[in-house]
Parts: C-alpha cells; sequence; structure tokens
C-alpha cells in the first residue's frame, strides 16, 4: 500500500560537548583519524582522499567538519535513539570527538607539537577484511571488462571453495578486490553435489551472503554459525554495470570459520523480509511509504539488520508486532538512508532482539522521488520495483537463529534477571 503520510527524520547534530581548551592535530585529531577513518582513508583504497598526515589532512580540514557534525562519516546511519541502540560494530563518533574535530577546524586547524604525534597506524592484508584476516578465502578466476558503455550485465560464475572437510562459518565477507564502481551488488551461494534438486527454483544454491557498496561484514556470535560442506562450490551472482570507461572488476568471498570439529549450538540464518514488488512511487513524489510483512514461524534470536533500497530510499525501518497484535516494538530504523553504504548492523548481545513464534516483522520503506532527492537520476519518471539502479527495492536483510520455547523462555527470563540486577546495581 502507499502513503504519503510524512516520516519525522531525527535531527542530526551533537550535544552541547565542549572540546579541550586548546585543540591541536599531532595530540587531539590525530587518534580520531588512526581510530576511526584510516582504515578506508589510505592509499589503495576505494576513499577519495588519503588521511594518514598532517599534510594530506588540512586541505580537507573545513569538509572533514562538515560530514562528521552532520554524521556523514564515518558511515553509520542507524538512528540509536529507537530500537536497539548498541551494536557491536558501531563506527560512528562520540559527540566528545566530533566536537573536538569541530573546535580545531575552527580555530584555524593547527598541527600542534609532533612530539604528542601517536606512532603511525600499521595496516596489513588483515585491514583489508571487516571481520580481520578470512581463514578461507573463494575469488573469481578471472577478471570481468566491463566497457564504459553499455546495458547492465547480471551473470553467475561458479567457483570450487576448494574445501575438503566439512565446516562452520562464524564470519562472512564479500568484496570487490576490483572496479568496486562497477559492481552494483553480488550475492554469494552454496552449492553441492548431493543437495536436493528443486527443479530450478533454486539454481543458485543455498543463499549465504550478500554484497552491496559499503557493505561490512557478517559475523556471528559464539554458539551460532552456518554449514559448508566439502566440495562446495560458490555461485557468485554478480549485478555488474558500466560506468564510462572500460573497467576490470574482480570480487572475493571471506570466511572465518569455526574451528575444526567444532559444532555450534545454534544454526544461522540470513534471509530477506519485505521487499515488496509491488512498489509504485509517483514521479515528483517525497515520503511515499510502503509496508511488508513476514511471519516469524518459530522464536528466534535477531543477530543483524542491514537494509535495502536504491537511489530514491530515503528511510528503512523494522518493528516487531508481537502475537495478538497487542504489543508493536520498534527494532531498527535507518531514518537517514544512504544508497552508498550498505552496512550491515550487527546487534549487541544483550540487546538482539528475542521474539516468539507468531511474531510479524513489519518493514517500512521511505522513498523520495523529487527533484530535491540529489541522487535522483530522473525525478519525472515513475518507479517500480527492479534489479537495476534506476529502479527500486524494499526490505532488509536480517541475521537470526531459531530457539525452541524452552530456550526461548530461558533466554527471556535470563535477560529480564540481568538487566534487573543491572538496574539494582546503579
Amino acid at each position: 500500500m502507499r502513503s504519503k503520510l510524512c516520516f519525522l527524520f531525527v535531527s542530526v547534530g551533537i550535544t552541547a560537548i565542549s572540546a579541550p581548551e586548546q585543540v591541536t592535530f599531532t595530540k587531539d585529531v590525530a587518534p580520531i583519524l588512526q581510530e576511526r577513518c584510516q582504515v578506508c582513508h589510505r592509499p589503495d583504497t576505494f576513499a577519495p582522499m588519503s588521511l594518514l598526515t598532517y599534510e594530506e589532512v588540512r586541505p580537507w580540514a573545513k569538509s572533514i567538519k562538515q560530514k562528521v557534525v552532520a554524521r556523514e562519516m564515518p558511515p553509520w546511519y542507524v538512528d540509536k535513539n529507537v530500537g536497539v541502540r548498541h551494536f557491536k560494530n558501531d563506527v560512528s563518533l562520540t559527540d566528545q570527538e566530533i566536537a573536538t574535530i569541530a573546535k580545531w577546524v575552527d580555530t584555524g586547524a593547527p598541527k600542534g607539537d609532533p612530539k604528542d604525534l601517536p606512532p603511525a597506524r600499521k595496516f596489513d592484508d588483515t585491514d583489508q577484511w571487516h571481520m580481520g584476516a578470512p581463514d578461507l578465502i573463494v575469488q573469481l578466476p578471472k577478471d570481468r571488462i566491463i566497457p564504459a558503455k553499455g546495458a547492465d550485465q547480471w551473470i553467475d560464475v561458479l567457483v570450487d571453495s576448494g574445501l575438503t572437510e566439512d565446516r562452520y562459518i562464524q564470519g562472512i565477507e564479500v568484496k570487490p578486490t576490483k572496479g568496486f564502481k562497477v559492481v552494483h551488488h553480488v550475492t554469494t551461494s552454496m552449492k553441492n553435489e548431493d543437495d536436493a534438486d528443486d527443479g530450478g527454483d533454486n539454481v543458485q544454491g543455498i543463499f549465504l551472503n550478500e554484497y552491496a557498496l559499503g557493505k561490512n561484514a557478517d559475523v556471528f556470535p559464539d554458539g551460532a554459525g552456518r554449514l559448508i560442506k566439502a566440495g562446495t562450490k560458490i555461485n557468485f551472482n554478480l549485478h555488474l554495470h558500466s560506468v564510462g570507461q572500460e573497467t576490470a572488476a574482480n570480487v572475493a568471498l571471506g570466511l572465518k570459520l569455526y574451528p575444526k570439529g567444532y559444532v555450534p549450538r545454534y544454526a544461522e540464518t540470513t534471509e530477506k523480509v519485505g521487499d515488496p514488488k509491488d512498489l509504485d512511487i509517483p514521479a515528483n513524489a517525497d515520503n511515499v511509504r510502503f509496508d511488508a510483512y513476514n511471519t516469524l514461524a518459530k522464536p528466534a534470536r535477531l543477530l543483524s539488520f542491514q537494509p535495502h533500497m536504491h537511489n530514491r530510499g530515503k528511510a528503512s525501518c523494522m518493528e516487531a508486532i508481537y502475537p495478538g497484535g497487542h504489543k508493536v516494538e520498534m527494532l531498527s530504523c535507518v531514518s537517514r538512508y544512504q544508497f552508498a553504504w550498505h552496512l550491515v548492523y550487527l546487534y549487541d548481545e544483550d540487546e538482539q532482539p528475542l521474539l516468539p513464534a507468531g511474531t510479524v516483522l513489519h518493514m517500512i520503506s521511505w522513498y523520495n522521488n523529487s527533484p530535491e532527492n540529489k541522487f535522483n537520476p530522473d525525478p519525472d519518471n515513475t518507479i517500480t520495483y527492479g534489479q537495476r539502479t534506476v529502479d527500486e527495492m524494499g526490505g532488509a536483510w536480517i541475521s537470526y537463529y531459531n530457539l525452541t520455547e524452552e530456550e526461548y523462555k530461558q533466554q527471556v527470563a535470563a535477560r529480564k534477571a540481568k538487566l534487573a540486577l543491572t538496574a539494582g546495581s546503579e
């Protein structure tokens, strides 16, 4: 359904926190950049500039202030004022860090005493992966050459994983190793000879992971994992598009594996919720809303949330409607959706939603197809669902594992007891 109800967006800003009396690059700003920014902003990465030295940072000072005050950088767009508020992989700056950078720029961006500069951060191959060095890497055997101009391509490439024994996966990450600008998305799937033939409905195999621009890693909590069998082949389904110059593209799948012989207690699942196929977004319209629903057949523990929309996406929220409809709870909301950053938000262990069987996951998506959307390629077109970048999608990838009724009751009781203990100690 469609509604033109306006969505209340949370204002962006920082609280009234004072920065140090005197702020310099060497003493105050460099440590923040090392911790939060340099993993991307350094040579031979996709970031547009390096931020390793004062000489590299100084010309960008005003732009850096603008981006961090607006909370556009580092990229982290989930609203921490509603629903789940704490995340395992939160890379956002604190109010104090933002105030420090702002004051440094406002006072002329001084360099400071070179003796105050911390040792340069060392980077190695593990820094190329958000989850650290993988135990297994599977890559396309050869580059794909994308012409300067041409229609979007959707291709499947099947690659042997080289795995000779059954193992359990704890973390998954897919990333372009070449030509990230032409890689719109990649989905990876596991194909095994002894998997049942379903008559063609599952030709790509058992879903493993989805990559889109800016995606980080899916990492499961201890005790939850996914089986990958010996002899498994990885199917790479790629959506590639031309960007005005001939480009070589390649992608890699990295897997973190549990130790040999380890069998996790819970079987992790990643699937898409929502994604309405009846999208109909009028031309020149803003705050266009669509809703989609998925019902949990069993009790579940949610591990992560990753909304997926395209250039006209404005906001994406997921709420839980509990059995009977007497309780509705907002779980997560990305109120400033950015197509350039398909981030997975890993819920903190103590806040992973525990949901009973029969819970309805309600996805709410908002779109801006007006000229005010600077990312909108053509506001005069009516937009419908589709795979192309100029089409739209809605929904979110979620990771979870199912619980028995008894496990669900035990985990709910344990969380209530921990909350009561924490409240009593305050």
